[in-house]
């Protein structure tokens, strides 16, 4: 996040878009409401009617994948009237002649004509942005997991931009990170591309100073991501894997493709606290340690890095930075390391925005990260004054509709998310009774006009079919979604939605499509509902 949660309170306009957000993020989404009550406009866009949707000013229900169309809509009417902040693009930003080369092509009748939002609402989203004193942008993954999930973010900077909304108290562009500590295994290196700090591994000087550090020669082209991985194994270039906390086989789009590269691996050894479909796969399991019995920091959306301490003893007898140290020096890689705290005080050494940290400076409420000196107080917004690369580079993005749309033989559209009950693939929830019986088992959100055409009753078991897959499902008629779409919570390992997503991904981040993809529908004959039940 460029800004911190509570500067969400005081934003004049907050812009959600693809995020279920008291679903997801519930803490979050008391500052929305909060926010809303004082007079915020909150504009939330969503191509489902999600609780925060009930709780916006303006809800734009526009069509699944659409959102650059919609963005450059917006872009093209704050242009045309005047609401773009001319100072902010002159003194701070470059490129703008691309972009408006690109906007110009989607005047708010053809952005309605793609997205299925009127015009009108499009012109008054817009204004309502473009003209509030603080308009904050929040996201989440109904931005990213998508094929075009780098234009859908950018088109997003591009609209801050435009707007001068950014760089200043309660605006900015505000990710908000899908599970606890995503933000801190992206800041210390757990991406392909980068070491700590989101410094490139195609850097010659950055190569240096970790192999100094790690007294090893430093690869000198990126690494693979997940994806790619699960390719590599089928492929027979990658032999072996590790895979710590994760549930792939539930949370990776087209399951089967997962399962059918784990058992490619020559050696898969899977770390985690409960069995699991992926554990299920492995050659070797070993006990994981929790979030209780943990010692060292989390790092959240806002980039506040907390120390987090153990309540318990881990009951495998060791912490997961001892497994993995463990691994390493049978792995001919020694390391020594005696506590969390010695591993932070390395990682903050070569880390320049985490090199003012400590953890006793982290007692309390933590720090905000960068923070380069050990006086620094941690930065609540960034992008104060100047952007990170000098200028913020406007791009000019077209519309590209998503990969795989209905057709004749898949008429429907499908996108999958979260409910409130249990938290992605379910290994925990589902093991805590009160939870699971609040939802025990897969429910599919119909339109009732689509159930009256394919004759289904509200409750009746339906066979959803895609290229990929099909599962079993209970369907609940609702006006949560429009007609030709349907919902399917992802929770589920026995009726597992990833079946049946779209394994297509961004070109850039590698991310797969989740949110779109196209299914059949038919009511479950006889032997399938006794197969159910």
């Amino acid at each position: 996040m460029t800004n911190s949660f509570d500067e969400l309170e005081k934003a004049d306009c907050i812009f959600a878009i693809g995020s279920n957000t008291t679903v997801a993020h519930p803490i979050v989404s008391t500052r929305l409401i909060r926010a809303r009550r004082a007079g915020s406009s909150l504009i939330v866009v969503d191509p489902r009617k999600t609780h925060i949707a009930r709780a916006a000013t303006i809800h734009v229900q526009h069509r699944l994948g659409t959102d650059v169309a919609l963005l450059n809509g917006m872009m093209h009417v704050i242009v045309k009237n005047g609401w773009h902040n001319r100072a902010f693009i002159e003194e701070r930003t470059e490129g703008i002649d691309a972009l408006i080369e690109t906007i110009e092509k989607y005047p708010p009748e053809r952005a309605a004509d793609l997205t299925g939002v009127d015009a009108s609402v499009i012109e008054e989203i817009a204004e309502r942005y473009a003209t509030a004193k603080a308009g904050s942008i929040v996201y989440c993954l109904g931005i990213t997991q998508h094929a075009t999930a780098v234009d859908n973010v950018k088109s997003l900077a591009n609209l801050s931009m435009l707007c001068g909304q950014i760089g200043r108290p309660s605006t900015g562009v505000n990710p908000l990170r899908g599970q606890n500590n995503v933000q801190g295994a992206c800041d210390m290196g757990g991406l392909p591309n980068v070491y700590p700090g989101y410094q490139a591994v195609t850097s010659v000087e950055n190569r240096q100073k970790f192999s100094e550090a790690w007294r090893r020669q430093m690869p000198t082209n990126p690494g693979i991501t997940i994806m790619e991985m699960m390719q590599a194994c089928i492929d027979g270039r990658l032999k072996a894997m590790v895979i710590l906390g994760e549930n792939p086989v539930v949370s990776d789009p087209d399951s089967n493709h997962v399962k059918h590269a784990l058992e490619s691996a020559e050696f898969f050894m899977a770390i985690d606290i409960f069995p699991t479909p992926t554990t299920r796969l492995a050659h070797l399991v070993l006990p994981g340690a929790s979030f209780a019995e943990a010692d060292g920091t989390f790092t959240s959306s806002e980039r506040r890095v907390q120390r987090v301490r153990r309540a318990v003893e881990p009951m495998a007898g060791k912490s997961n930075w001892q497994i993995i140290q463990e691994l390493s020096t049978l792995l001919d890689y020694p390391m020594h390391y005696e506590s969390a705290e010695e591993i932070f005080d390395e990682m903050a050494s070569l880390t320049p925005s985490y090199a003012g940290m400590s953890y006793p400076r982290l007692d309390g409420k933590g720090l905000c990260w960068p923070c380069p000196t050990p006086d620094h107080p941690g930065t609540a917004f960034l992008h104060a004054g100047r952007f990170t690369r000098g200028l913020g580079l406007f791009h000019g993005i077209e519309y590209k509709p998503p990969p795989e749309i209905p057709d004749a033989e898949y008429p429907f559209w499908m996108t999958t998310g979260a409910e409130f009950a249990h938290y992605t693939t379910g290994t925990m929830t589902r093991r805590c009774l009160t939870l699971d019986m609040e939802m025990p088992e897969l429910i599919t959100d119909l339109h009732p006009g689509d159930a009256e055409e394919l004759q289904v009753q509200d409750g009746d078991i339906v066979r959803v079919s895609s290229r990929r897959g099909s599962i079993l499902s209970r369907v609940r008629f609702s006006d949560r979604v429009k007609r030709g779409i349907i919902f399917m919570p992802f929770h589920f390992e026995e009726a597992a939605a990833n079946l049946l997503t779209n394994p297509a991904m961004d070109p850039i981040s590698k991310t797969p499509e989740y949110k779109v993809c196209a299914v059949r529908i038919e009511k479950a004959d006889l032997a399938d509902q006794q197969s159910y039940s």
